[in-house]
């Protein structure tokens, strides 16, 4: 219930945003314009999205997890300087996930910023069927093994036969619901109680999905 009133909250704040959206870059200026209609053009051109507005407007569907909030502390001269550091995962569970941090003296503003961070790095992921199990085609896993990295942490994402779930910790389960992987198994290495780490090595791995070409992305 409380997950649900939040997701409401958060649209109807993205419809206000777009309702007071000026764009400032070319490419923001070309979506209010109509020439481009889907966030697929943007990647295709090898365009660079630098406002957050642009992620709401060509996917309307999309959702926002809170991975992780932590209290990092600085010494400074005027003494120790207290922030919170927050970390968003943003998905369609359509084949599109963004992860981001954000910093604040604040809770909800620390939010608000990575929210901001994760749907400006935004990326698409290769979805399918790779289990040789399976084989029925349809976008429920990974087509390939992929690997991940950060810092101390290494992921690997295998595919899975329909039905058999999500077999992996809490942080990555959140964040492959969020692209919308259904089934596969997962093996981490390394530090994997650094949260951060190890979310942004589940991340660095979907983004691996598009790295190698398939004989379905051959030019015929």
């Amino acid at each position: 219930m409380r997950r649900s009133r939040r997701r409401r909250r958060y649209s109807r704040r993205r419809e206000e945003n777009l309702e007071e959206w000026v764009p400032k870059t070319r490419l923001g200026k070309m979506i209010q314009e109509g020439r481009i209609s889907s966030i697929e053009e943007i990647f295709m051109e090898g365009l660079r999205i630098r406002e957050p507005q642009i992620v709401d407007a060509l996917l309307p569907g999309i959702q926002e997890e809170v991975i992780n909030i932590n209290l990092v502390q600085k010494q400074t001269d005027a003494g120790r300087r207290s922030r919170f550091k927050a970390i968003v995962a943003v998905g369609n569970r359509e084949g599109y996930i963004g992860l981001g941090s954000g910093k604040a003296r604040q809770v909800r503003a620390a939010i608000e910023k990575a929210a901001v961070d994760a749907r400006l790095n935004i990326v698409p992921v290769r979805r399918g069927c790779g289990s040789w199990e399976c084989g029925c085609g349809r976008q429920h896993s990974v087509q390939f093994q992929v690997e991940g990295k950060c810092g101390g942490v290494q992921v690997v994402i295998l595919p899975g036969p329909r039905g058999l779930g999500l077999v992996a910790g809490e942080v990555a389960r959140v964040i492959l619901g969020l692209v919308g992987i259904k089934d596969c198994w997962t093996r981490s290495y390394g530090s994997t109680r650094t949260v951060p780490s190890f979310a942004y090595a589940v991340f660095d791995a979907l983004k691996r999905t598009y790295s190698l070409i398939t004989p379905a992305d051959w030019v015929r």
